[in-house]
């Protein structure tokens, strides 16, 4: 077991190793992106990471104050899912979903399982799989952002 402060650093070590290492990469819009912290400018609309003790994701976050925009938003996504499929792969939907603070979200999302970052020989895998589908991501949303410019 690690202390909060030890835990805290481990978490701190590796997503400043990922941020690092996606600075090489370019977006497909070819501007500067910042990886950790994705801005759609969408309001509403998240590409989150997240490395756990037991697994590692990538989702799509959709969390608005107002549930009939956030349903739309999210059937928008559902318009595109035969194109996402084919960019992004075969991600898990969540048209209903409570988060950890019991806010009721939308979301999509795709995991690594047995990785923890708490394992360091972990942290190859996990960097390869956040970026490979990051990547995806970002080519995506490259090519449908302007569906959801309504929503701004």
């Amino acid at each position: 077991m690690y202390s909060k402060e030890e835990a805290a650093e481990i978490r701190k070590k590796f997503w400043t190793s990922f941020g690092q290492y996606m600075k090489l990469q370019e977006s497909a819009s070819g501007e500067e992106v910042n990886w950790v912290n994705y801005k759609t400018g969408i309001k509403g609309i998240f590409f989150k990471t997240d490395f756990q003790n037991k697994w590692a994701r990538i989702a799509i976050e959709i969390s608005l104050k107002d549930q009939e925009i956030q349903e739309l938003i999210y059937e928008q996504f559902v318009e595109f899912d035969a194109l996402f499929a084919s960019e992004v792969g075969d991600w898990i939907w969540f048209p209903d979903y409570v988060d950890e603070t019991g806010k009721q979200i939308s979301k999509i999302e795709l995991q690594l399982k047995n990785v923890s970052i708490f394992r360091e020989t972990d942290w190859f895998e996990t960097i390869n799989f956040l970026k490979d589908n990051l990547l995806k991501l970002d080519e995506f949303w490259v090519n449908v952002k302007d569906s959801f410019e309504i929503f701004k």
